[in-house]
């Protein structure tokens, strides 16, 4: 099939083109390479793929590109690319979440609504759900508590009513906490790794008692594909990892898997991160056929092998 993903080059969408590509499908990727300071990051991620015959990478904004042109023969849509992170949500940097995650989406969505798509995939995020206590599951009410959550609320929403409105064959996936080699500089497993490596105290926002469903990126690339091949549409799934754990506990493991003792500074919790987030994969799991494998000691590993090659290159 031909595919198109947006945001290509960033953590995810690298790794769904990767599994795309393997599985012979043939990809378009769109990026549009925002953040100049993470442009090394992304080149890295997408090396391989542009070696790849049925590769094709599209450097601009989806806001002004020929979408038609760009859409032309495509029969599925992951759309991966947004502007993410709580803390840098607020204040006047909330017009580029407006812009990048509301509004994109709606012109993506517009562009689609009367293509013979076999499937439009949405990548959401538990950022919708704000302040949880215990398992969470999709009929929870949303309510973000940052900025950033309502955007990604607002673009699940716009999915929702073309698929109600134009028979869009929509599926959204509200992902909990992906982590993994290529992760953005500004995620937090990348930075911890980052620190251990050159010897640094990491900054940790609260006590590490807050809790994450840690959501390795290979488990998250499986719920794509199984929500690709999925024959209904309309739905959103929860997409958690194999463990849940606290911050605290995080930081015991990657002592344990750099050899290295870790030094933190302690700093005030921020707004709009939640304490806890836990997800109810059961509907997925039912629906799809999701089953998260990797633990939280591999993903880590392969985390710090990756970033021990970026940094030391």
């Amino acid at each position: 099939m031909k595919v198109l993903v947006t945001g290509a080059a960033g953590f995810i969408g690298s790794h769904l083109c990767e599994r795309l590509l393997a599985e012979g499908h043939e990809v378009t990727g769109v990026d549009m390479f925002l953040f100049k300071e993470w442009e090394r990051f992304k080149q890295y991620s997408t090396e391989e793929l542009l070696q790849h015959p049925n590769f094709k990478l599209v450097n601009g904004n989806l806001l002004e590109l020929d979408l038609k042109e760009l859409l032309e023969g495509i029969e599925v849509v992951f759309h991966q690319a947004a502007i993410a992170g709580v803390r840098n949500s607020w204040g006047n940097n909330f017009r580029q979440y407006v812009e990048l995650n509301i509004l994109m989406t709606q012109r993506l969505l517009e562009a689609c609504k009367y293509l013979p798509l076999k499937k439009f995939v949405y990548a959401s995020t538990s950022s919708i759900y704000g302040i949880t206590d215990g398992s969470t599951s999709e009929d929870k009410p949303a309510m973000p508590i940052s900025p950033y959550g309502t955007s990604k609320l607002a673009g699940e929403h716009l999915v929702h009513i073309y698929h109600l409105n134009f028979g869009l064959p929509a599926t959204s996936l509200r992902y909990f906490t992906v982590y993994g080699p290529r992760q953005r500089p500004d995620m937090a497993f990348h930075k911890f790794l980052k620190a251990v490596l050159q010897d640094e105290p990491i900054t940790l926002f609260g006590n590490g008692q807050q809790t994450r469903d840690f959501t390795y990126v290979s488990d998250a690339i499986e719920a794509n594909i199984l929500a690709m091949n999925h024959p209904e549409h309309g739905n959103v799934f929860n997409i958690g990892g194999a463990e849940r754990s606290s911050v605290n506990q995080v930081l015991s493991v990657m002592e344990a898997v750099t050899s290295k003792k870790i030094k933190i500074d302690y700093q005030p919790r921020q707004p709009g991160d939640p304490l806890h987030t836990w997800a109810d994969i059961s509907l997925a799991r039912e629906k799809l056929g999701y089953t998260p494998k990797i633990t939280l000691h591999e993903g880590i590993q392969n985390e710090w092998e990756y970033i021990k090659k970026m940094y030391h290159s």
